[in-house]
């Protein structure tokens, strides 16, 4: 049935009873014209009292607002993403764009909303869920958003449309003049994620908090160790003891209401910093003029916003919820030892409110498994803030799942085209340094420029030698996505998705792209899923010893000396397209390698640390392809050179099951393979010495002489 009306979600109910109530809460708003005008916009939302112990019967309330909705059946979009489309053509490697809304947008669509929570206000605590979140994917998790000091939950509003894309989104609403203590909001909380983890045992609940919000979601995981949480805080007040708001409070306490200095203070904080959004706009190519128009429009709207915050925040509650942070940031500290969910602490640089930065890094030596991310230009209000965007961010640190465990397959969320244009843009300049030459291979033999020669239809298991420290990577993944509309799934070390760690040579967000763009751990399970799934799948045989290669061994293999693609590409009839690259050492050489930093005990017992903190791979290989260490090799730059790829014939594996069921024959095919790889690397080492093209100055010239745009010739295939 189409949801046109209230949508109640009353999380003590039993299941039975949820369905009973969800129909006549249907039933109902068709009778009800105000309830199904297409010109509101509305809230679904349960009440709960949260000082009772024992679960309370849960009643309805509709939020009117100016902007229309429509909601799918049953909250869901006709069609899961990575389906093919109705009409039987390919899926799109791409999840739907959502266009994300300006820091100014956000600011007025918070006040706007936390408007119309706060003008039917009264009653305990509740959970809504803006009916906008509809379209989800199948056997979503539920997201339950805990607000900051404000209580009203409209905070997370201007990300919950693409939130609710992939999340079941529920927001915690505390009505203005509701005295519940923080205890009493645990309580609350906890009914509510102990229901749903009785009505749906097998699906993760993620706590997205927010400041108090942050404490909440801390408290909880503390006391419910065994029940599957995933917690996203961003700038918790756990550090509120140590705040320069705390100093303040004696005074707010003498000050009259009518001479409250800390609205302007607040609103300041939610604002952000005014150069970002003129940032912002410039990169988005607005001219100056109206640029300034909007943020004097800007201007002339805040005083109207400071009347709002005193109805949302009147002296005697806001003195409430900063004596809550009190007991919060207590109470929280000193059970943060038992939490054991999986926590992603998003801190911003310039909180004005809190401690942030130096709280964010305790907190996550403090727990036992989180991973931190930090926003340097960012405020206190984070999820306000321009350019913030929190589904991105969960993907790229690989923190969505629908399940028990994370499947790096199934629970995959490919990137929106937005998503995957910034990886693209901001690596751009490497990509115009490398003049990337790309030829492929028809089913004739004949090689041509471009990628005409890769198959359209998966699977398809691309492999390939790994040039020194991966530097292929970047323009063969953008060219892949802009000629082919191709997304490449890599198969990478385990480093990649490990939590940091102290004495790491890079920092955690350099692997964020990789992740975003399907990078899977190396394991022969996560392959069998892969090529399940018809996926492009990445492979380099050499691993992490053929890209941390030694002085002098340029464009050499070190692949395993058994077969460990080919029987596995067999059973799924993948094609196996091998594959050179050429121009690393245009680009560079190595003068410091592992050999010798062997030699220097400093060096010495930080591969080794490094090395033992990483899950090994090939544990039960020999020889050169077994040794891994993890190091980082020093690198003389040269004058810059050019790239060139080449992607063989496709090599069909279906319809030969039963032939590669012999061990001879696949080892055979797996020779195959890489006597093409290195066959691939020696026909361009000799054809790049014919490009008029190689080097960069050259490159340059005929980009001046022809325009920026212009392919670049380069040598007859």
């Amino acid at each position: 049935m189409a949801a046109t009306g209230a949508c109640l979600f009353p999380p003590v109910f039993s299941p039975a009873r949820r369905r009973r109530t969800e129909a006549s809460a249907a039933a109902g708003s068709n009778q009800n014209p105000r309830l199904s005008s297409s010109s509101t916009r509305r809230f679904a939302v349960s009440t709960e009292q949260a000082s009772s112990s024992a679960a309370a019967a849960a009643t309805a309330t509709t939020f009117p607002s100016s902007r229309p909705v429509s909601f799918g059946e049953n909250g869901r979009s006709p069609e899961r993403y990575g389906e093919k489309a109705s009409d039987g053509s390919s899926p799109t490697p791409f999840m739907e764009d959502v266009e994300l809304e300006s820091g100014r947008e956000r600011l007025r669509r918070f006040f706007d909303e936390a408007k119309d929570l706060t003008r039917a206000d009264g009653g305990p605590p509740r959970w809504f869920s803006p009916l906008e979140c509809g379209s989800r994917l199948e056997k979503s998790p539920l997201l339950l958003y805990l607000p900051g000091i404000d209580g009203t939950g409209a905070g997370l509003n201007s990300q919950c449309k693409k939130l609710g894309k992939i999340f079941d989104v529920w927001c915690l609403h505390i009505p203005v003049m509701d005295r519940s203590s923080f205890l009493d909001l645990v309580r609350m909380v906890e009914r509510t994620i102990k229901a749903e983890t009785y009505r749906s045992p097998n699906r993760p609940i993620y706590l997205v908090g927010e400041s108090l919000g942050g404490c909440l979601a801390l408290a909880i995981a503390a006391r419910n160790p065994d029940i599957d949480l995933l917690l996203i805080l961003a700038n918790p007040a756990t550090s509120f003891e140590k705040s320069q708001i705390q100093p303040l409070l004696p005074l707010l306490e003498l000050m009259p209401e009518q001479l409250q200095l800390s609205y302007p203070f607040i609103l300041s904080l939610m604002a952000g910093d005014p150069s970002r959004t003129f940032k912002a706009s410039t990169e988005k190519g607005l001219p100056p003029q109206q640029t300034v128009g909007e943020l004097s429009k800007d201007l002339l709207t805040m005083p109207s916003y400071i009347s709002v915050l005193a109805d949302i925040l009147p002296k005697e509650t806001l003195l409430w919820k900063l004596q809550m942070l009190q007991s919060a940031s207590a109470y929280t500290n000193s059970r943060i030892h038992a939490v054991k969910a999986q926590t992603l602490l998003l801190i911003s640089g310039k909180d004005q409110l809190l401690p942030s930065l130096a709280e964010g890094t305790r907190l996550d030596d403090a727990l036992q498994r989180s991973d931190l991310r930090k926003f340097d230009d960012c405020g206190h209000f984070l999820f306000l803030e321009e350019g913030f965007d929190l589904v991105t961010m969960i993907k790229c640190v690989s923190f969505y799942r629908r399940g028990k465990s994370l499947n790096y397959v199934s629970d995959y969320l490919p990137p929106t085209p937005a998503e995957s244009k910034k990886p693209c843009e901001s690596n751009r300049w490497f990509d115009e340094i490398t003049g990337a030459v790309m030829l492929s291979t028809l089913e004739d033999g004949r090689i041509v420029r471009g990628l005409d020669g890769i198959p359209s239809e998966g699977p398809v298991l691309y492999v390939g030698y790994h040039m020194l420290l991966g530097l292929e990577l970047v323009p063969m993944v953008i060219r892949f996505l802009n000629q082919r509309n191709i997304l490449l799934r890599g198969i990478a070390h385990p480093m990649l998705f490990e939590k940091y760690k102290k004495g790491q040579t890079l920092q955690p967000e350099f692997y964020d792209t990789f992740r975003l763009m399907g990078a899977t751990p190396v394991s022969g399970t996560n392959l069998f899923k892969l090529l399940s799934s018809k996926s492009h799948v990445l492979l380099y045989p050499g691993g992490m010893r053929e890209a941390l290669h030694r002085k002098g061994e340029e464009y050499k293999l070190f692949w395993p000396e058994q077969s460990e693609f080919v029987r596995m590409a067999v059973r799924f009839g993948a094609k196996i397209v091998p594959f050179g690259t050429v121009g690393e050492d245009d680009f560079g050489e190595v003068i410091f390698d592992y050999d010798d930093q062997m030699k220097i005990p400093y060096f010495r017992d930080q591969i080794r640390q490094m090395t033992e903190e990483y899950a090994k791979v090939r544990t039960n290989a020999t020889g050169e392809v077994a040794n891994q260490d993890v190091h980082l090799p020093w690198i003389r730059p040269k004058f810059p050179g050019r790239f060139y790829y080449l992607f063989g014939k496709p090599i069909e594996t279906a319809g030969r099951k039963q032939e590669l069921k012999d061990r001879e024959k696949s080892h055979e095919l797996y020779l195959q393979v890489k006597s093409e790889v290195e066959g691939c690397m020696a026909y361009l080492r000799e054809k790049r010495e014919s490009d008029p093209h190689r080097s960069i100055f050259s490159r340059l010239m005929y980009r001046a002489t022809h325009g920026s745009t212009s392919e670049i010739p380069t040598f007859e295939p």
